[in-house]
Protein backbone atom coordinates (compact mmCIF):
# COMPACT_ATOMS: atom_id res chain seq x y z
CA UNK A 1 0.00 0.00 0.00
CA UNK A 2 1.42 3.37 -1.04
CA UNK A 3 0.42 6.53 0.78
CA UNK A 4 0.46 8.40 -2.56
CA UNK A 5 -2.81 6.77 -3.64
CA UNK A 6 -4.58 8.28 -0.59
CA UNK A 7 -3.10 11.76 -0.93
CA UNK A 8 -5.56 14.48 -2.08
CA UNK A 9 -4.49 16.37 -5.18
CA UNK A 10 -6.64 19.47 -4.74
CA UNK A 11 -8.75 21.21 -2.09
CA UNK A 12 -12.00 19.60 -3.25
CA UNK A 13 -10.49 16.16 -2.59
CA UNK A 14 -9.54 16.84 1.04
CA UNK A 15 -11.68 14.47 3.16
CA UNK A 16 -14.56 15.88 5.17
CA UNK A 17 -13.22 15.82 8.75
CA UNK A 18 -9.79 17.17 7.82
CA UNK A 19 -11.37 19.93 5.75
CA UNK A 20 -13.63 20.94 8.63
CA UNK A 21 -10.73 20.89 11.11
CA UNK A 22 -8.79 23.23 8.82
CA UNK A 23 -11.75 25.58 8.38
CA UNK A 24 -12.63 25.73 12.09
CA UNK A 25 -9.03 26.45 13.06
CA UNK A 26 -8.66 29.22 10.50
CA UNK A 27 -12.01 30.80 11.40
CA UNK A 28 -11.24 30.80 15.13
CA UNK A 29 -7.74 32.14 14.52
CA UNK A 30 -9.16 35.01 12.47
CA UNK A 31 -11.93 35.66 15.01
CA UNK A 32 -9.39 35.68 17.86
CA UNK A 33 -7.47 38.43 16.08
CA UNK A 34 -10.40 40.45 14.67
CA UNK A 35 -12.49 40.40 17.86
CA UNK A 36 -9.66 40.80 20.35
CA UNK A 37 -10.95 44.20 21.52
CA UNK A 38 -14.51 42.89 22.00
CA UNK A 39 -14.24 39.36 23.36
CA UNK A 40 -11.42 37.31 24.83
CA UNK A 41 -11.88 33.98 23.05
CA UNK A 42 -8.85 32.54 24.81
CA UNK A 43 -10.61 32.82 28.15
CA UNK A 44 -13.46 30.63 26.91
CA UNK A 45 -11.72 28.24 24.52
CA UNK A 46 -8.15 27.68 25.76
CA UNK A 47 -7.68 24.91 28.32
CA UNK A 48 -7.15 26.33 31.80
CA UNK A 49 -5.99 24.20 34.76
CA UNK A 50 -8.76 22.27 36.49
CA UNK A 51 -9.96 24.08 39.60
CA UNK A 52 -9.08 27.57 38.36
CA UNK A 53 -11.83 30.17 37.81
CA UNK A 54 -11.68 30.06 34.01
CA UNK A 55 -11.70 26.26 33.58
CA UNK A 56 -14.69 24.76 31.77
CA UNK A 57 -15.04 21.09 30.69
CA UNK A 58 -15.60 21.98 27.03
CA UNK A 59 -12.07 23.40 26.89
CA UNK A 60 -10.68 19.86 26.63
CA UNK A 61 -12.02 19.94 23.06
CA UNK A 62 -11.94 23.61 22.11
CA UNK A 63 -8.28 24.14 23.01
CA UNK A 64 -7.33 21.98 20.00
CA UNK A 65 -8.76 24.63 17.67
CA UNK A 66 -7.01 27.67 19.16
CA UNK A 67 -3.55 28.94 18.20
CA UNK A 68 -1.22 31.61 19.51
CA UNK A 69 0.25 33.00 16.29
CA UNK A 70 0.66 32.47 12.55
CA UNK A 71 3.66 30.17 12.93
CA UNK A 72 1.75 28.01 15.41
CA UNK A 73 -1.34 27.50 13.25
CA UNK A 74 0.56 27.18 9.97
CA UNK A 75 2.70 24.21 10.96
CA UNK A 76 -0.14 22.48 12.82
CA UNK A 77 -2.48 22.78 9.87
CA UNK A 78 0.23 21.55 7.50
CA UNK A 79 0.45 18.47 9.71
CA UNK A 80 -3.32 17.99 9.77
CA UNK A 81 -3.45 18.27 5.99
CA UNK A 82 -0.42 16.10 5.20
CA UNK A 83 -1.06 13.22 7.59
CA UNK A 84 -4.74 13.64 8.38
CA UNK A 85 -5.90 13.54 4.77
CA UNK A 86 -4.15 10.25 4.13
CA UNK A 87 -5.29 8.66 7.39
CA UNK A 88 -8.91 9.73 6.94
CA UNK A 89 -8.95 8.38 3.40
CA UNK A 90 -7.68 5.02 4.71
CA UNK A 91 -9.71 4.79 7.93
CA UNK A 92 -12.86 6.69 7.09
CA UNK A 93 -14.17 9.81 8.78
CA UNK A 94 -15.54 8.30 12.00
CA UNK A 95 -12.42 6.40 12.96
CA UNK A 96 -10.18 9.32 12.03
CA UNK A 97 -12.20 11.80 14.11
CA UNK A 98 -12.14 9.47 17.11
CA UNK A 99 -8.38 9.10 16.76
CA UNK A 100 -7.78 12.84 16.42
CA UNK A 101 -9.91 13.77 19.43
CA UNK A 102 -8.46 11.02 21.64
CA UNK A 103 -4.91 12.10 20.84
CA UNK A 104 -5.84 15.68 21.68
CA UNK A 105 -7.38 14.59 24.98
CA UNK A 106 -4.30 12.52 25.79
CA UNK A 107 -2.12 15.53 25.08
CA UNK A 108 -4.17 17.70 27.43
CA UNK A 109 -4.14 15.09 30.20
CA UNK A 110 -0.37 14.66 29.96
CA UNK A 111 0.41 18.38 30.06
CA UNK A 112 -2.05 19.21 32.84
CA UNK A 113 -0.87 16.22 34.87
CA UNK A 114 2.79 17.20 34.63
CA UNK A 115 1.95 20.83 35.35
CA UNK A 116 -0.03 19.83 38.44
CA UNK A 117 2.81 17.75 39.88
CA UNK A 118 5.30 20.53 39.09
CA UNK A 119 2.97 23.10 40.64
CA UNK A 120 2.83 25.11 37.40
CA UNK A 121 -0.01 27.18 35.96
CA UNK A 122 -0.32 26.06 32.35
CA UNK A 123 -2.81 27.35 29.78
CA UNK A 124 -2.98 24.98 26.83
CA UNK A 125 -3.92 25.78 23.25
CA UNK A 126 -3.15 24.33 19.85
CA UNK A 127 -3.56 21.18 17.78
CA UNK A 128 0.05 20.05 18.25
CA UNK A 129 -0.75 17.10 20.53
CA UNK A 130 -3.33 15.72 18.11
CA UNK A 131 -0.95 16.32 15.19
CA UNK A 132 1.76 14.30 16.94
CA UNK A 133 -0.76 11.48 17.14
CA UNK A 134 -1.32 11.74 13.39
CA UNK A 135 2.42 11.75 12.76
CA UNK A 136 3.04 8.58 14.76
CA UNK A 137 0.09 6.82 13.10
CA UNK A 138 1.46 7.72 9.68
CA UNK A 139 4.92 6.52 10.68
CA UNK A 140 3.57 3.18 11.94
CA UNK A 141 1.71 2.63 8.66
CA UNK A 142 4.38 4.00 6.31
CA UNK A 143 7.63 3.76 8.32
CA UNK A 144 10.05 4.05 5.41
CA UNK A 145 8.34 6.95 3.65
CA UNK A 146 10.67 9.92 3.36
CA UNK A 147 9.41 13.16 4.83
CA UNK A 148 11.13 16.51 4.66
CA UNK A 149 12.10 18.06 7.97
CA UNK A 150 11.65 21.84 7.69
CA UNK A 151 10.77 21.24 4.02
CA UNK A 152 14.44 20.57 3.24
CA UNK A 153 15.99 17.58 5.06
CA UNK A 154 14.79 14.12 3.91
CA UNK A 155 14.24 11.64 6.74
CA UNK A 156 12.23 8.42 7.02
CA UNK A 157 8.99 8.75 8.97
CA UNK A 158 10.01 6.22 11.64
CA UNK A 159 13.22 8.11 12.42
CA UNK A 160 11.44 11.44 12.43
CA UNK A 161 9.02 10.22 15.11
CA UNK A 162 11.85 8.82 17.24
CA UNK A 163 13.81 12.05 16.88
CA UNK A 164 10.81 14.19 17.79
CA UNK A 165 10.04 12.00 20.82
CA UNK A 166 13.59 12.35 22.15
CA UNK A 167 13.60 16.08 21.43
CA UNK A 168 10.28 16.65 23.21
CA UNK A 169 11.26 14.49 26.19
CA UNK A 170 14.55 16.35 26.63
CA UNK A 171 12.95 19.77 26.30
CA UNK A 172 10.08 18.79 28.55
CA UNK A 173 12.50 18.26 31.41
CA UNK A 174 15.25 20.76 30.69
CA UNK A 175 13.90 23.69 28.67
CA UNK A 176 12.06 26.65 30.15
CA UNK A 177 10.12 27.83 27.09
CA UNK A 178 6.36 28.20 26.67
CA UNK A 179 5.97 25.09 24.51
CA UNK A 180 3.81 22.26 25.88
CA UNK A 181 6.34 19.50 25.26
CA UNK A 182 4.54 16.93 27.39
CA UNK A 183 1.32 17.58 25.45
CA UNK A 184 3.18 16.58 22.30
CA UNK A 185 4.42 13.42 24.01
CA UNK A 186 0.93 12.70 25.34
CA UNK A 187 -0.58 12.85 21.87
CA UNK A 188 2.20 10.67 20.51
CA UNK A 189 1.84 8.01 23.23
CA UNK A 190 -1.95 7.87 22.89
CA UNK A 191 -1.53 7.54 19.13
CA UNK A 192 0.80 4.57 19.60
CA UNK A 193 -1.58 2.90 22.06
CA UNK A 194 -4.57 3.27 19.75
CA UNK A 195 -2.62 1.97 16.76
CA UNK A 196 -1.49 -1.08 18.71
CA UNK A 197 -5.06 -1.78 19.84
CA UNK A 198 -6.34 -1.46 16.28
CA UNK A 199 -3.54 -3.70 15.03
CA UNK A 200 -4.66 -6.48 17.38
CA UNK A 201 -8.37 -5.95 16.73
CA UNK A 202 -9.11 -4.33 13.38
CA UNK A 203 -12.84 -4.09 14.14
CA UNK A 204 -12.38 -2.25 17.46
CA UNK A 205 -13.70 1.29 17.43
CA UNK A 206 -13.38 3.95 20.08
Amino acid sequence: MSYQEFKPRQFQQIPMVVKNILIINVVLFAARWLLSDKIDLDRYLDLYPIGTPYFKPHQFITYMFMHADMFHIFFNMIGVYMFGSILENIWGSKRFLNFYILCGLGAAAAQLGISYFNDQYTILLGASGAVFGLLVAFAMMFPNTELYLYFAIPIKAKYLVIGYAVFELYNGFFSHDNVAHFAHLGGLVVGIIIMLIWKRNKTFFF
